[in-house]
């Protein structure tokens, strides 16, 4: 008597994970355990018409090209990438090379092939220029005559000094409105300026950009547009900045001061000036015109408004033109600095100027 052994039928269901050009892998059931790339290809959705490439994300981390009757090696991976390409383009990462069935790929897909980390940033590498740093969300088009290079590497961290307040970017451009929305501060309610060693102070705009990597970037100063407490005046306007010994040496005046924009020209307006004995009036509001370039463009001259009159009632000479600030004329002192002392942006400022003006005011005055 024979005795048949009936083997039980083999399993040939399987599943492999296919995902497009974004690399978001879904499960499907396959009814054999070696598909043609034509299988796969029908499996995730394209007809035997359309242009499918299809390639094996192997398990040692190759992408291998999968003809349409070309079957695949489970053994050597079950994920599998199919797109509509006609051929790829030639990428490499962190040294590896890889065909890639576009013109573009996102920053994301990189990290994504080359099993980078999330902590470390991934850089296009540049011959010309600086690296670029790549993020997951950004587009690189990859059809170019050599082969783009992306390496990983721990991402270099810039600080910024925002009114006390430091803050680190991964990326070395940050807007003046993330800077400030980071620190708590409403970009729209302050006046924004730039602190930069060596160089004059830069007034900065909500759409502005600040370059980390330039050197001697110290910090962000802010200061409020409008302050009120319900019972003194607004804070006097700040239209722009002016040098820290200028502002220090005017706020030891503990005169009301402000800068201003009118008619394309940029004001220092100082209130209740204080005019040596000899003139009709104790005070005047003194104007300062302040060049776009200052301190390396020199202030010239000054302005007084209401007009100054000696009190002998005599003329004044050089002072007949008249120049409107803000509505209002100001009496032009036509004063200016001579060849034996001419301006020096090393040394002269908005302190120096004040005392050309002072003994400008005391010499009409016989004093």
């Amino acid at each position: 008597m024979t005795i048949e052994h009936h083997k039980p039928p083999r399993d040939k269901n399987t599943t492999v994970e296919i995902a497009g050009l974004d690399l978001n892998f879904h499960a499907f059931q396959l009814d054999t355990k070696t598909p043609t790339g034509g299988k796969i290809a029908k499996v995730f959705g394209f007809n035997p018409d359309q242009s499918a490439y299809v390639m094996q994300w192997r398990d040692d981390g190759d992408l291998e090209d999968l003809r349409v009757q070309e079957e695949a090696d489970l053994d050597n991976g079950t994920k599998f990438i199919v797109a509509k390409a006609d051929s790829t383009n030639r990428i490499r990462i962190e040294g590896e090379g890889f065909d890639w069935p576009s013109d573009t790929i996102t920053g994301a897909v990189v990290r994504k092939l080359g099993g980078i980390s999330a902590d470390r940033g991934i850089y296009l590498e540049r011959t010309d220029e600086a690296d670029r740093l790549i993020e997951d969300s950004d587009v690189v088009k990859i059809k170019t005559a050599g082969v783009e290079q992306f390496q990983s590497r721990k991402p270099e961290v810039w600080e910024l000094n925002v009114q006390g307040k430091k803050i680190t970017s991964l990326t070395p451009v940050i807007s003046v409105v993330e800077a400030l929305t980071r620190t708590g501060f409403d970009p729209e309610a302050w006046i924004i300026i730039l602190k930069v060693a060596g160089q004059p102070k830069r007034q900065l705009s909500v759409g502005d950009e600040i370059d980390l990597r330039a050197p001697g970037i110290e910090k962000v100063r802010l200061t409020a547009k409008d302050v009120n407490n319900g019972e003194a005046h607004a804070a006097p306007p700040r239209d722009f900045a002016l040098l820290d010994v200028d502002e220090s040496y005017l706020d030891g005046l503990r005169l009301r001061w402000e800068t201003t924009a009118s008619d394309g020209n940029r004001w220092l307006i100082i209130r209740d000036y204080p005019v040596p004995d000899g003139y009709t009036a104790r005070i005047t509001t003194l104007a300062l015109m302040v060049p776009a370039t200052y301190p390396q463009a020199e202030i010239d001259m000054f302005y007084a408004h209401p007009p100054l009159q000696r009190s002998t009632g005599a003329a004044i000479p050089a002072t007949e033109a008249t120049q409107v600030i803000g509505r209002l004329p100001f009496q032009r002192w036509s004063r200016h600095r001579g060849a034996v002392a001419p301006w020096n942006p090393q040394r002269d400022n908005v302190v120096t100027h004040l005392a050309l003006v002072e003994s400008a005011l005391l010499q009409e005055v016989g004093e």
